[in-house]
C-alpha cells in the first residue's frame, strides 16, 4: 500500500481523531501500526502559515485512528548510526 496514494485506502473510513500521536485504544505508537495512510490532498494551513496533513493509522490492535501531522512528536535522529559507517 502506498502511503501517498491519492485515494483513500476502505479502512480510513472508520478512523478516530487521536489528540495524542498514538492509538487511544492500546496506546502504540505510530511506528507500530500495520498500515499508514497520509491525506496530501487537503493540507490545512495552520496560524503560522504552514501545512499540516492528516495521517491516518492502522494499528495492530484493530483500531484506526488520525491525527495531525503537526501533532507528530519530534523525533532524535542525533542517535541513529549512519548507514555508511567510516
Amino acid at each position: 500500500m502506498d502511503a501517498f496514494a491519492p485515494i483513500p485506502p476502505e479502512w480510513t473510513n472508520k478512523a478516530v481523531h487521536a489528540y495524542e500521536f498514538c492509538c487511544p485504544n492500546c496506546r502504540s505508537t505510530s511506528l507500530e501500526a500495520l498500515q499508514v495512510w497520509v491525506n496530501r490532498r487537503s493540507p490545512v494551513m495552520t496560524e503560522n502559515h504552514r501545512r499540516k496533513w492528516q495521517e491516518f493509522y492502522n494499528c495492530h490492535c484493530g483500531f484506526v485512528w488520525w491525527a495531525w501531522s503537526s501533532d507528530r512528536p519530534p523525533t532524535d535522529l542525533s542517535n541513529k548510526q549512519d548507514c555508511n559507517p567510516t
